[in-house]
């Protein structure tokens, strides 16, 4: 544990605060953990956003999903080292006295469930609430019905192209999501949101403008998550360590290369919520398993 807090530390974005850092670089080599996320917490993750939710542009309509949740099921399910967060669920040996001891036991690797009201792609658990078009109040508008169907306890957020490309009050951006926010918090408390900046645009003026919303939001992060004590982590997908605008497929979306640097970045902002013992197993919700790929093989 000391050493992930340590990598945490010292990785973190130029931006990050001095109490938490607020995002990882792309290092894959670095970012594998010697447990599953919170302990083997099941995770019902909500892919929330427009097109690049939706994967558009890449080959198999997967997007990044596909790759994040290969990533996540694919930790080592016989860890011995330190654990990957305090969090107490049920099953689970624990207590935050334990949480920096070193364990030798058997945890289960991540159950996931994407959710959402569509589908998209062609993996089998490709449950997504991506809406291609869409500004972030319309977004919020979508997950109005759709959140409390599914109360995730991850809810992963990349809305605004939109409003960066129709040049849309890109000055108020922070405000909506704010507001997209406080609905998935309203609407799913448990959970943990993971927000993402913009992806470079080859377009001079759209790229203005997504440097205009990347600001806010990086504030954003840092008022909510350490004045106002809420659960968020920032993916930083533009800039140094973000995506190259070689990896964009049309100047907007990514190409399949694009999109598995993004699985990386979201994977290692869920490592830094981990770490901080913010995963707790989702409510429980009729009709949603913990692992959806199994669900959806048993149904077919």
């Amino acid at each position: 544990m000391v050493l992930l807090s340590t990598l945490i530390f010292a990785l973190a974005a130029p931006f990050k605060s001095t109490a938490h850092p607020l995002s990882f670089p792309y290092t894959p080599p670095l970012l594998t953990p010697r447990s599953p996320l919170g302990n083997g917490v099941p995770l019902r993750i909500m892919p929330l956003g427009a097109s690049i939710t939706y994967g558009t542009a890449s080959s198999d309509g997967n997007g990044y999903r596909s790759a994040l949740r290969t990533r996540i099921i694919s930790t080592l399910s016989n860890s011995t080292g330190p654990a990957a967060g305090p969090t107490v669920w049920p099953g689970s040996v624990t207590g935050a006295a334990h949480h920096h001891n070193k364990v030798n036991k058997v945890l289960k690797a991540n159950q996931v469930n994407m959710v959402g009201s569509r589908r998209a792609g062609t993996m089998t658990d490709n449950d997504v609430e991506g809406w291609p078009g869409l500004r972030i109040d319309e977004v919020r508008d979508k997950a109005r019905a759709s959140l409390p169907r599914c109360k995730p306890n991850v809810v992963l957020v990349n809305a605004g192209t939109n409003d960066a490309l129709q040049g849309h009050d890109v000055k108020s951006a922070g405000a909506r999501m704010e507001g997209l926010l406080g609905l998935v918090w309203g609407q799913s408390p448990r959970a943990v949101v993971v927000l993402s900046t913009l992806l470079p645009n080859r377009d001079v003026g759209v790229e203005r403008n997504v440097g205009l919303v990347n600001r806010q939001y990086r504030e954003l992060v840092v008022r909510l998550r350490e004045r106002e004590g809420h659960k968020i982590v920032l993916a930083e997908m533009h800039g140094q360590r973000g995506l190259e605008r070689e990896e964009l497929a049309d100047g907007t979306h990514p190409t399949d290369v694009g999109y598995r640097k993004m699985a990386e970045v979201w994977y290692a902002a869920l490592v830094e919520a981990s770490a901080l013992g913010w995963l707790q197993p989702p409510e429980t919700v009729d009709g949603e398993p913990e692992d959806g790929a199994l669900r959806r093989l048993e149904i077919s």
